[in-house]
């Protein structure tokens, strides 16, 4: 099935809130080698101004790959994993995660491009707190074999 070019545009509900937890900050930077004491000491972090420990940069791929899901196991978009490779993610970070931090996300699909056999999806997943205020942006292309 290919792809249906209707999900070009579509913005999906916003996500459950994602609680995020000491212990996924601390292991998500031991998985990415990420050293500095700030992701995995309370003081260290607290030290440097932050509430508490706070999350690898890349981190926000977590959140956002929940939200990316909706559409994925949407079937009116026409999309089989397997045949996904992902191509491209950028982050812009209004402000650090940290632990305590209660986000929502809402996942934007922008821009669909059939080309060659692939069908390039663009979805950008606005993470914001419990207030409403932006806390982070990824956007991500996804290559869909057909």
């Amino acid at each position: 099935m290919a792809i249906d070019p209707a999900v070009a545009g579509r913005v999906y509900p916003p996500t459950a809130a994602y609680a995020v937890g000491r212990e996924h900050l601390r292991d998500f930077a031991r998985a990415v080698g990420a050293t500095h004491p700030a992701h995995h000491d309370v003081d260290a972090a607290r030290a440097l101004g932050y509430p508490d420990v706070v999350a690898a940069p890349t981190f926000a791929v977590v959140i956002a790959q929940r939200a990316e899901a909706q559409l994925i196991d949407d079937p009116d978009a026409g999309i089989d994993f397997s045949r996904v490779v992902h191509a491209d993610e950028r982050f812009t970070h209004h402000r650090p995660i940290h632990a305590g931090d209660e986000l929502v996300t809402v996942l934007h699909v922008d821009q669909l491009v059939e080309r060659a056999g692939l069908a390039m999806v663009t979805t950008r997943c606005e993470i914001a707190d419990s207030d409403g205020t932006p806390v982070a942006t990824v956007v991500s292309t996804l290559a869909v074999r057909a």
